[in-house]
């Protein structure tokens, strides 16, 4: 017989929900951010004339807008608290697809475009961060998973949008809309598939000013009542005084300090965690995201059938990103990384021999293709976020968190810059097969230095590294 559930737990479970849903609409503008560009790409590429070095600059320069973010976000997240933070990465959102959308000139985007870095910047850290402190041990690795699934849609939505705005440029070559329509939507399309970004940065910044601070931060900085009354929202009354008690036995080993990160006790982690986001980035997964048009384009796809193999690359990216959200607490976050970074690692390697052997024109491009979307986005693709954002003693987790993501973006920033490059000199096929050897890296790392923390709660993993 099926067991009812108290009204309590029901109140906790919608509590629950909607703040995950809120804190993950971060993840869904950084998303579409970071996929925005590909359906912007030609057409920024073409109006101002772009090189291949300035083309690389052209996306690079949101990722150096992310390493600024993440800069300063890690240390001020850990002093002033998880949601200013967050409310800050939405202002940055919509100033910057406002700023893009209006952008008179080519300095004045790549500004824009830095400034919607630094929102991507700070909700990398600060979103994942919040829904690690607020969930309970049971399900932390599924609702910190719901922030790469939420990545995944916005990829999806910029595909979507991006599709669905070309084709309406293309419809209405020959009409008149009006002076600023006709700019926006027809003649510089690029413009208003940038400017969609403010709907969700607007319903992200409303939606923040209904959640409450990390119940983890609160108690850490002496707001112990305010604490137990948010973690009493997610759990039972005495499962939150019990969290209360491990965070102040935990309380007093934590400096709180950059020194402490580099102390013994925290070496491995911190490798950790600054390996996995490096690898991630060097997997390929961007040189899809950012260039797939033109890698396709280049293959003999013309551009719209080129942004609608984009659009099953996103709906291959989010289905699959599912799977790591059912089993990530179930099978545990070591078995489901080694086996998507092994998958991933056999679809590049086989991608690689499809430009070799100049089979790009059939369906197996693109198959192999959706198969390492698919690997990626159960495994290396939200893993890295679980692993980074439970690793860290709370009173220094956004510092470190701040390092491990500042990181990921250095290594955005240089594959951005590079995949261009590299396409154009060592041509495509070598290409991915560099991102297979950086997958099998990145299993490597995972089978000998990551320890299972399924089911812990985040003091509980601390006690690993005590040597407990």
């Amino acid at each position: 017989m099926k067991q009812k559930l108290s009204p309590e737990t029901k109140t906790s479970a919608l509590f629950l929900t909607a703040v995950t849903l809120i804190a993950t609409l971060g993840g869904l503008l950084f998303g579409f951010d970071m996929a925005v560009i590909s359906g912007v790409l030609p057409f920024v590429k073409s109006q101002f004339a772009l090189s291949a070095a300035t083309e690389g600059w052209f996306v690079s320069s949101a990722l150096i807008g992310c390493i600024i973010g993440v800069a300063f976000s890690g240390d001020l997240s850990d002093r002033v608290g998880r949601k200013k933070m967050l409310m800050l990465s939405a202002v940055l959102f919509l100033l910057s697809a406002l700023g893009s959308a209006l952008s008179s000139g080519f300095t004045l985007l790549i500004l824009a475009r830095m400034l919607g870095g630094m929102g991507v910047g700070v909700a990398s850290i600060v979103a994942p961060l919040y829904i690690s402190e607020i969930a309970p041990a049971r399900i932390r690795g599924r609702l910190v998973t719901f922030y790469q699934l939420a990545i995944t849609a916005g990829i999806l939505v910029a595909y979507l949008t991006n599709a669905g705005l070309l084709n309406f440029s293309l419809h209405h070559k020959s009409s008149y809309l009006g002076t600023i329509i006709d700019l926006v939507l027809v003649k510089e399309v690029w413009r208003s598939m940038l400017g969609l970004g403010a709907i969700p940065a607007l319903l992200f910044f409303v939606g923040l000013c209904f959640v409450p601070e990390s119940p983890r931060w609160l108690i850490q900085n002496g707001k112990t009542d305010d604490g137990i009354a948010v973690l009493s929202k997610v759990t039972d009354y005495a499962t939150a005084l019990k969290d209360v008690t491990l965070i102040k036995n935990t309380q007093s080993r934590d400096i709180g300090t950059y020194r402490e990160i580099f102390a013994p006790a925290m070496r491995k982690p911190f490798l950790i965690g600054l390996l996995l986001p490096l690898f991630s980035q060097f997997s390929g997964i961007n040189a899809v995201i950012y260039y797939g048009p033109r890698i396709l384009s280049d293959a003999g796809i013309n551009i719209s059938n080129a942004l609608l193999s984009q659009i099953i690359f996103g709906i291959a990216n989010f289905a699959f990103t599912l799977i790591a959200i059912w089993k990530v607490d179930k099978m545990g976050r070591r078995p489901l990384y080694i086996a998507g970074a092994l998958g991933a690692t056999v679809c590049l390697i086989f991608t690689g021999v499809c430009f070799y052997t100049g089979a790009t024109t059939g369906i197996a491009l693109v198959v192999s293709i959706i198969l390492f979307l698919a690997c990626f986005a159960f495994s290396i693709g939200p893993l890295k976020f679980v692993i980074a954002s439970e690793i860290y003693p709370t009173r220094i987790r956004g510092r470190a968190l701040g390092l491990s993501i500042m990181t990921m973006w250095v290594a955005d920033t240089i594959v951005g810059q590079l995949t261009p490059m590299f396409l154009n000199s060592i041509g495509p096929a070598v290409t991915f097969w560099f991102f297979a050897a950086c997958c099998f890296f990145s299993l490597l790392i995972v089978y000998k230095m990551v320890p299972e923390t399924k089911g812990k709660s985040l003091e509980e993993v601390q006690e690993i590294w005590a040597g407990h």
